[in-house]
């Protein structure tokens, strides 16, 4: 069996995953991914995922063997930030041509590629992905990988992840197996200390780690690697001596956490840092966890001051929105973790949930939304852009969150819109991620702007005139002179825009 096929069946067969266990063995080898349609998008390949998954970490020179088309597309779809390195900034592609793949060019123009990017940026690592185009012709990247790692000295880590293997989640996984193959136990720190976690499956995205790390630090916490978001190549190397390990993602690094745990004894478990009573358990989670593991038992009454300290400056700043959002309806358009602790976050401060995606929630994430809102029927598996469409252009809810695929679907609608995925601006984790995330719904709901849109337009109004006012010589005057101003209307919103 090949290589890379014995990856995916061990990946498929997760034994930390309930849904997967319920399965027969037949189903079990099937794996989670699902045909897809044809004609209808695919949602991200193999490859996509594992660049998602390795691409923050940050000082590392990520190296893309495929035409340069590969790199183009997949480069900075997430808004992951960085507190330092910038070198995962820049776009690396071998940029194989139709020549180098009929001479069967491509293994050397690999090597190559390494060698430059060595001499140019000295990196402390280099990632090389393969992809469909790579993978089919047979380019071995692995031996080229342990080649180049020998001639240069230094970490050459292949990541066996082609977009054609299967979908994007798959490539989560496969990224977190090339972690634990070639780079997770490479590294022996000097520090260990008993306060240390892994925080897996977190991306930093718009830098909303940064809310959560301070209070780790108030606890004397040290996160000896945060996987992906922000993270430096020696800190995964060396995440194998941390004590204990959170899970903010399952569907991506399951496999990561389980791994870690069954080689290196790290436990885990599975929170959120999204809305304050979840952040509040996240937080009680890791010292309950770290004190299992010989942290000081007084680690444990520190945290609760600090929840204290931190929900009661969080629930202060939130009362100043529950009159303008109690009450108002929200649809939630997303899945994984979001589709239960941003459902959890907003019902904290009185705002009702029409209905949240499942779609790409585990089982365990479905029961903890069916606990949290007492009613499957708002819990959807996948809604058409139709069937969305109407929900909102009816007024069935107040503002729509989702991720920028479906954006155009709320603005057609005329309904508020707010971006809760990867391409946000905003960071939305921890105490202070709730406030902020509270403060952009009240400023998407009241924005004037949804009152200006939804208003009849001028040529409306002239109709309902002329239907509606009665036939008296004084209201044929005041229609006279309405058609006269709406007339004009035209020719003075083409002026001004002519001004400009």
């Amino acid at each position: 069996m090949p290589p890379l096929t014995a990856k995916i069946q061990d990946v498929f067969n997760e034994p930390a995953c309930e849904k997967n266990l319920g399965k027969d063995a037949k189903a079990r080898q099937k794996g989670c991914s699902k045909p897809l349609t044809p004609g209808a998008a695919a949602g991200g390949c193999a490859f996509d995922g594992a660049k998602i998954v390795l691409q923050p970490i940050t000082d590392v020179a990520h190296l893309i063997h495929a035409p340069i088309a590969c790199e183009g597309n997949s480069w900075d779809n997430r808004g992951a930030a960085s507190s330092g390195a910038t070198l995962w900034r820049t776009s690396f592609t071998t940029d194989l041509t139709e020549l180098d793949v009929v001479m069967g060019q491509g293994e050397r123009k690999l090597f190559k590629a390494i060698r430059e990017i060595k001499e140019t940026y000295a990196p402390p690592a280099i990632f090389v992905y393969s992809t469909c185009v790579t993978a089919l012709i047979g380019d071995d990247i692995e031996a080229v990988c342990k080649r180049a790692a020998e001639k240069f000295g230094l970490p050459v880590v292949p990541v066996n992840a082609p977009g054609f293997v299967g979908s994007k989640n798959l490539g989560n996984k496969l990224a977190g197996e090339a972690l634990l193959d070639h780079v997770i136990g490479t590294a022996e720190p000097d520090d260990i200390g008993p306060y240390d976690i892994n925080i897996l499956g977190e991306f930093n995205l718009s830098g909303e780690f940064w809310l959560v790390k301070p209070l780790l630090d108030r606890l004397g916490i040290r996160v000896r690697a945060c996987i992906p978001g922000d993270a430096r190549y020696l800190d995964v190397a060396s995440a194998h001596r941390a004590r204990a390990a959170m899970m903010v993602c399952s569907t991506a690094l399951i496999n990561l956490a389980r791994k870690m745990e069954e080689r290196w004894d790290i436990p885990f478990f599975e929170g959120s840092f999204y809305g304050i009573s979840d952040t509040s358990e996240a937080l009680r989670q890791i010292a309950k966890l770290l004190v299992k593991k010989g942290a000081g038992p007084e680690l444990l009454e520190r945290t609760e001051t600090l929840i204290a300290e931190e929900e009661a400056i969080a629930w202060k700043k939130l009362e100043a929105y529950r009159p303008r959002l109690e009450g108002k309806r929200v649809l939630l358009n997303t899945g994984g973790v979001k589709s239960w602790s941003v459902v959890h976050a907003l019902m904290e401060i009185g705002i009702e949930i029409v209905g949240t995606s499942v779609k790409k929630s585990t089982a365990e994430d479905k029961e903890r939304i069916k606990q949290i809102l007492k009613d499957e029927n708002h819990m959807f598996e996948s809604m058409a852009p139709r069937d969305l469409y109407s929900l909102l252009s009816e007024d069935k809810a107040d503002i729509m969150l989702s991720g920028g695929r479906t954006q155009f679907i709320a603005l057609k609608a005329k309904t508020p819109w707010l971006d809760i995925n990867q391409e946000r601006h905003h960071p939305y984790a921890g105490y202070g991620g709730m406030v902020e995330l509270v403060r952009q719904i009240d400023l998407a709901i009241h924005n004037p702007i949804w009152r200006q849109v939804r208003e009849p337009a001028p040529w409306e109004y002239q109709a309902a005139v002329d239907e509606e006012l009665p036939s008296t010589p004084w209201a044929s005057e005041t229609v006279h002179a309405f058609k006269k101003v709406v007339a004009q209307l035209p020719v003075v919103s083409a002026s001004v825009e002519e001004s400009r």
